[in-house]
């Protein structure tokens, strides 16, 4: 098998990120998402040496919904590799430049103040993938550009399941995410979506499993260090921890790394 085969990952396939991406903008709070993505930006200005950061690469790029507050403080390019998840951000934000595109392997000849991939680590499933992902990054950063990446420890998560719920124009959607440490496939850990979808009283329901990675805080810095970027690391608390169900916590582990 070629590596551009093995670079086609399912998420190209997924029903979360096709035929279901519409379901993100139905259930997402756009508060939420202000705090998330205000917080990246702060500290990527902040992490910055020299003039203030103008362009921004956002690897996995999504729905675009980052890029709402993202596009106010700078020139958004932004890559992904879904096409569900394309078209949504397209219409989202039709100012940002998206790019079909995988970040493990992607090329774009171009030059960034800073990178971010601040919502799709999750699918980089080896340490292979990590360590490209880093690289591709690096890549495209210019010197002293700050390169942001949002991580789950492996020290600090846990075993969860989540509901979010939406209504609206006579459709209720119920989204259960149940997330699995599974002790026999090392390094990793399983995410299950069940999606209720009632429209005119019409009962629907679909489901998807992904198999996503799970590294040592270590994994990370030694990718960072092995990528020649000097790093911190602060903690994002209260994005996610409201649906989380019995309770729980849920600690993002955010990275901003100077290329040297």
């Amino acid at each position: 098998m070629s590596r551009q085969e093995e670079d086609q990952p399912m998420a190209a396939m997924w029903p979360a990120y096709n035929e279901l991406a519409w379901t993100e903008e139905f259930l997402a709070d756009p508060a939420e998402y202000e705090y998330e993505a205000g917080f990246y930006v702060e500290l990527i200005k902040g992490t910055a040496m020299g003039d203030t950061p103008r362009t921004l690469l956002h690897l996995g790029s999504g729905a675009g919904m980052h890029d709402r507050v993202f596009k106010r403080h700078f020139r958004v390019t932004g890559v992904d590799l879904s096409p569900g998840m394309l078209e949504k951000a397209r219409a989202k934000n039709p100012d940002v430049q998206y790019l079909d595109g995988d970040m493990r392997s992607i090329r774009l000849g171009q030059k960034f103040d800073a990178v971010a991939i601040p919502d799709s680590t999750d699918y980089l499933v080896t340490r292979d993938d990590l360590y490209r992902a880093v690289n591709t990054a690096v890549e495209h950063l210019k010197t002293g550009g700050v390169l942001l990446v949002t991580a789950k420890p492996k020290e600090t998560f846990q075993n969860n399941n989540f509901a979010y719920t939406g209504e609206k124009d006579g459709l209720h959607l119920t989204l259960l995410e149940n997330n699995y440490i599974n002790p026999y496939r090392p390094d990793t850990y399983e995410a299950v979506f069940v999606y209720l979808i009632r429209q005119q009283g019409e009962l629907t329901i679909h489901m998807d499993h992904h198999v996503l990675g799970l590294f040592s805080k270590r994994t990370w810095e030694q990718a960072f260090w092995d990528a020649g970027l000097d790093m911190q690391e602060k903690i994002l608390d209260g994005v996610y921890e409201r649906y989380i169900i019995d309770g729980g916590s849920y600690p993002l582990t955010v990275f901003a790394g100077i290329k040297n």
